[in-house]
């Protein structure tokens, strides 16, 4: 897949600026909080309809306006997409394509694949599971658009949930047993479809991302990544996990009163990254953290382009700098004109002439893009 051309209006620091891409790879040039990752970003919000950077959409709207739009133009094997996203500071986001709004944004979603690599990715590794959780969330939303609909109705019913178990708190159980079980058993089902996705889409994951873990660190280490469901997983069968959910809420009922709050479900689930045998965030130094987060985001890649058949697109942001070179060399390696890449770096210095010669540059300096002459 192609990404031809990019239009930002009113987005983060962007008035209004087009960006033709006419080679595999773009380098974006400029100092820092000029707006490079903010134009990554917006590649990201058409991909997956999510950002890593912001929660909420009234962040990416430039100040004092009430909308903001992402256009782009992607070319594929099926044909040429025209997609727009508009985001508005008090309100609904919508979507079109080709011209035609579309009332289910799942719909949208598939359109676009791109994999972002960003030095927060680094967080992976050191921080708490909520990351993992929420990288591992944004992958399926690509390798099946359907589970952004599952997330967000599990999410609902888990909001629901805590809000009657706040409510009811302090009060004698008895009157409210048979409204909890109705929540219960929502959890159960909508929480069993997010939980056996998360697992097959890692037993998918885990042995490319192994193998390659295997190739940059010269078969030194072995890499294992496993899905720890909050709820004991013995067999990916819907009946048995629902089963296993309802029994796992029994035996927290007196401690979910209690705390008044969910304390069963796949909001906490975690993904189990281990480097010989030993957890990778009290493994080794930066450097092999590193080679990990590589890893991963390499098995990415391809995991997509098997599944949707066609490479996604790669955004590297300020990445380079954050690698050795014999890292960044397995990077550029892997990527050549496979996948096309959009990078941001504060400098030319990490390329080689090779790179430079076949890349586009463009300079971005205060919202403006202006290419290298």
């Amino acid at each position: 897949m192609y990404l031809k051309t990019l239009n930002l209006r009113q987005f983060r620091n962007y008035q209004d600026q087009k960006v033709e891409f006419n080679a595999a790879k773009t380098i974006l040039v400029g100092n820092n909080a000029q707006g490079k990752s903010n134009l990554l970003e917006a590649v990201e919000l058409l991909a997956t309809l999510r950002s890593h950077r912001m929660t909420r959409d009234r962040d990416l709207v430039q100040e004092g306006e009430a909308i903001a739009q992402i256009n782009a133009t992607l070319e594929r094997q099926t044909g040429v997409s025209d997609l727009t996203l508009t985001l508005r500071r008090n309100g609904r986001r919508s979507v079109a394509l080709n011209g035609e709004s579309i009332r289910r944004q799942m719909d949208f979603l598939g359109v676009v694949n791109a994999v972002q690599f960003s030095s927060l990715d680094l967080e992976l590794v050191r921080g708490g599971p909520e990351g993992r959780r929420n990288w591992l969330d944004t992958l399926l939303i690509q390798l099946e658009p359907v589970y952004a609909h599952i997330l967000h109705q599990y999410n609902h019913v888990l909001r629901q949930r805590n809000a009657f178990l706040k409510k009811t708190q302090d009060s004698a159980p008895s009157n409210q047993d048979s409204e909890l079980a109705v929540w219960d058993a929502q959890l159960a089902t909508t929480g069993t479809r997010v939980i056996r996705r998360r697992d097959r889409a890692i037993q998918r994951l885990a042995p490319i991302a192994s193998a390659w873990h295997a190739s940059i660190s010269g078969s030194t280490e072995v890499l294992q990544i496993k899905y720890v469901p909050n709820i004991p997983l013995e067999d990916n069968q819907p009946e048995e996990v629902q089963q296993a959910f309802l029994v796992k809420i029994q035996q927290r009922a007196i401690a979910e009163m209690h705390q008044g709050t969910t304390l069963v479900g796949p909001h906490r689930d975690e993904v189990e990254l281990t480097i010989n045998q030993t957890p990778a965030r009290q493994y080794g130094s930066q450097g092999q953290q590193r080679t990990l987060v590589l890893a991963l985001k390499l098995a990415e890649l391809q995991l997509i382009e098997e599944v949707v058949k066609e490479p996604p697109l790669l955004l590297l942001d300020d990445v380079l700098a954050e690698l050795d070179l014999s890292r960044q060399n397995q990077l550029l390696d892997a990527i050549q004109d496979r996948f096309q890449t959009l990078i941001t770096t504060t400098h030319l210095g990490s390329f080689d002439s090779q790179w430079l010669k076949s890349s586009q540059i463009l300079f971005v300096k205060a919202g403006e893009i202006i290419p290298q002459v």
